[in-house]
């Protein structure tokens, strides 16, 4: 069953929905948070995971980060790195004072840009018992050197210069200045590379779309997260279990293995054969597997 609900954040109004498991006896249950990628939304693949795992025993909230698809902020558009760890945190309060959910049950999962965001988030926050995440990236090392980790470094200089011209132009008042997310074309993506085209199949046609998802994010969005280097902190997540998924055709893998061989144990990398990054946000032959580890994984950890 799914609730709309919403909490509060940084002073906005966060847009939820609640998946609570039907035909289960009352009584609190474990609870698992689910992260949108950058520039999408919960009705995309979040919501996916999100429903599925209510089917499976759990009560899970998927939700809109601030500036995003329903939820509240001003300028809209904009990722920022700290505020989305924050927006974590509040869900955990949120979920810690609902009658359904067991308050020493919550785990997370973060699918792309979210992974770097749960696993901070989860570094400093005990209340967070299991930590899991779905083709995770650290949006910031993204920006830095590209999803393959093979950028040439003037590219993220050329994004920082785009980023400080458009904090001069809003500072004078001008309109908020925004870089485009998505390909007007396929042959556009193809031209840009594996990751791109990856993208494309997803956000740009029916497999994924979602009109309230973000064609373009605003400019300061670089700056404001391409300091961050969440996976930096995930071995401080330990004793608390980590999981993480990729799939073994994903330009990013590289980044779960590196994050995984600096956590600490109890930790597990889990290979999705012949799945792209993007593959996991809807494919059910990717997905199905998925789910299903993190099933096992979240009922070892938070109990069924």
């Amino acid at each position: 069953m799914k609730t709309n609900v919403t909490f509060t954040s940084n002073g906005w109004r966060i847009a939820a929905h609640l998946y609570a498991p039907e035909g289960k006896a009352a009584g609190k249950r474990p609870a698992i948070i689910v992260g949108h990628p950058a520039s999408g939304v919960k009705e995309q693949t979040a919501g996916l995971y999100a429903q599925q795992l209510a089917d499976q025993g759990f009560v899970t909230l998927a939700f809109d980060t601030a500036t995003q698809g329903e939820s509240e902020g001003s300028p809209r558009g904009v990722e920022d790195a700290s505020r989305r760890i924050e927006e974590f945190k509040e869900a955990v309060s949120f979920l810690a004072q609902r009658a359904e959910v067991d308050p020493d049950r919550i785990g997370i999962l973060g699918i792309c840009a979210s992974g770097g965001y749960v696993v901070a988030g989860a570094a400093t926050d005990h209340r967070i018992k299991a930590v899991a995440t779905v083709s995770g990236v650290d949006l910031g090392t993204w920006y830095r050197v590209g999803p393959d980790g093979k950028q040439d470094p003037s590219v993220f200089q050329g994004m920082l210069d785009m980023a400080a011209t458009a904090r001069a132009a809003e500072a004078r008042g001008e309109a908020v200045t925004m870089l485009p997310t998505r390909f007007a074309s396929e042959a556009e993506a193809r031209a840009a590379g594996p990751a791109s085209i990856d993208g494309y199949a997803y956000y740009s046609t029916d497999h994924g779309r979602h009109p309230r998802q973000a064609d373009a994010l605003a400019w300061t969005s670089i700056d404001r997260t391409g300091f961050f280097e969440g996976f930096r902190f995930v071995g401080l997540i330990a004793p608390r279990p980590v999981l993480m998924i990729v799939g073994t055709e994903a330009v990013t893998r590289w980044m779960g293995e590196d994050a995984i061989s600096n956590a600490k144990e109890p930790k597990e990398l889990f290979w999705i054969e012949g799945s792209t990054h993007v593959d996991l946000y809807y494919k059910p032959e990717y997905v199905t597997p998925a789910l299903a580890k993190l099933t096992d994984f979240f009922t070892a950890s938070l109990g069924a």
